[in-house]
This record gives C-alpha cells, structure tokens and sequence, in this order.
C-alpha cells in the first residue's frame, strides 16, 4: 500500500459509504475517513488534504486535522495523561493521540512530565504503524534553536525542559526558541521533563545559547534568618508568640540570633507582606 500511517497525503473524495467517505490515492489504495469529520459542502470528486493513521481495527484511517508534529518535524506536544505502564499520553493536534513511551521517559519517574507539559518532540511508527512519540535529541535542537540576541541578558524567560542531565538542565524558550542551559548549581530542584518554568538568563554564548538560573535574584533571596524565622512559624501553625518587643535572650533560646538580626529579618518578612504582627503575636500572612 503507497499510503502509510503517519503521513499527510492528498487524496480525492471517491464515494460515501454509510457514516464514512471513502477517499482514494488514484491508484487503487483507499481509506476511510468519518462523514463528521469532513467540511459541509465538499463533494465527491474533490480532493482533500489529510493525515493518516492507524485505526483501531488495524487499517488505516484518515483525518482533515492535520497535526503540527509529523515524522521529522518538531514540535510542543501536551501531556493529557501519564501512567507508569503506558508511559505519557500527548496531543500533537489531531483527533489521535500518542504515547511518549516509558523506556523514552527518565529513569526517575519523579522527573517523568505530569498532565499539562509540554514535550518538545516528532512523531515515529513502528512496524505496525501505530505512532508513538520521540523526543528531540541535542543534535536536532542545535539545528533548530534560535540565536539569542545579547539584550535578554538578566531577563525572565518562560522555558521547558526537554533534556534533563545530573550536570544541568537543558530547556528551550517560548515562544522564541532559544536553547537554555541551567547548571545544577543554579536550581534547588531539578525541573521535570517538559515542565515549564521562568529562567532568569544569566549568560549569553557566542554562538546565541543562553545560561540561565532558576535561583531567585539576590535581592529577591530571604536571608538565612529570615528564612529560619518562615521555617518556625510553617512548623508552628502559622503563628508564634515572638516579635519586636521579644526578649534578647528568648530570640537567642529559640531562633539562635541576636535582637538586631532577629528585628532585620522580621522587617524583611513584613515588608515582602508574608507576615503580620498583631498583639506581641507575628503570623503567616493569608493571600
């Protein structure tokens, strides 16, 4: 058969059989596609772009939705749905979906996509012609990334993982598809596969790659105090009976700081609007 699953093809609308037209290559090659599916006021004898795939009785059937991932294009796919025997279910534009493997996925399934990434990836058929997904090697980004100009140096980016190594994180921007390394030493946490977060760009390469950090700016970071006073109220229920007018030696007895540390990193937390001081008591703010 000339016609393979997988593929877009130009067919002509042959004739209707119940619910289903049959469309024709010309050459004697035919496949189905369902009446719901085609344009009012098309007729026979017109031709018809469509996609091709696999159906469930093992034929093929065809499609209008063309997908914007096909074998050897690139694109963002949507996760719709993951589990640990089927792997990542995907959307790449069509009425058919796709399943991103689990021997594709990383090995740690804590890093595996959760419902809503996106999979920078192509589309394969295997010797069925069942399609499944493959995710985007570096090679393939190096020939698609877009070069960064030297202005987005210091600014936030939205970013996904599409490569994930214990040395770093490998993303890409959207939109504008720049390709983005973070350092391990740049993240406290490693991101998933496909998981989308903001990137402040802290390096701009020669050939437009771009370094980046998900650590939040220095300015932006809460101090070791601050940090340990957030830590005691979160154990505490939300609130503690410590504050500005606190003794000396209770700071020191229970936080471990003088006074004057203890007051600066109250400052800091109320001015950030993440706690209130209210009768000797300071609390969690409710957003």
């Amino acid at each position: 058969m000339a016609l393979h699953p997988g593929e877009k093809a130009v067919l002509q609308i042959k004739d209707r059989s119940g619910s289903q037209w049959i469309l024709s290559d010309g050459s004697g090659d035919e496949v189905l596609m369902n009446e719901s599916e085609i344009e009012e006021g098309r007729e026979i004898g017109e031709e018809i772009e469509v996609f091709l795939y696999r159906n469930r009785q093992g034929g093929i059937s065809a499609t209008p939705m063309i997908p914007h991932i096909l074998p050897s294009v690139y694109g963002w796919a949507k996760v719709l749905k993951v589990s640990k025997r089927e792997g990542a279910v995907v959307d790449i534009g069509t009425t058919r979906e796709v399943y991103l493997l689990p021997a594709d996925l990383p090995q740690f399934e804590e890093l595996w996509p959760q419902q809503g990434d996106h999979i920078f990836m192509t589309i394969r058929t295997d010797r069925y012609g069942d399609l499944y997904g493959r995710l985007a090697t570096e090679e393939k980004v190096n020939e698609l990334y877009v070069e960064a100009p030297t202005s987005v140096y210091n600014q936030d980016l939205k970013a996904r993982a599409y490569r994930l190594l214990p040395v770093g994180t490998f993303m890409i921007s959207v939109p504008e598809m720049y390709r983005i390394f973070v350092h391990e030493t740049e993240r406290e946490e490693e991101p998933r596969l496909g998981e989308e977060k903001t990137v402040r760009i802290i390096g701009v390469k020669d050939d437009g790659t771009l370094n980046g950090s998900l650590l939040p700016r220095k300015q932006e970071r809460l101090s070791d105090d601050a940090e340990t006073i957030m830590r005691y109220l979160t154990e505490s229920g939300g609130q503690m009976p410590f504050g500005d007018k606190s003794s000396p030696e209770e700071i020191q007895e229970m936080f471990g700081m003088s006074k004057a540390a203890f007051k600066r990193a109250l400052g800091r937390l109320y001015k950030d609007r993440r706690i209130v001081q209210e009768d000797g008591w300071t609390k969690l703010q409710q957003h």
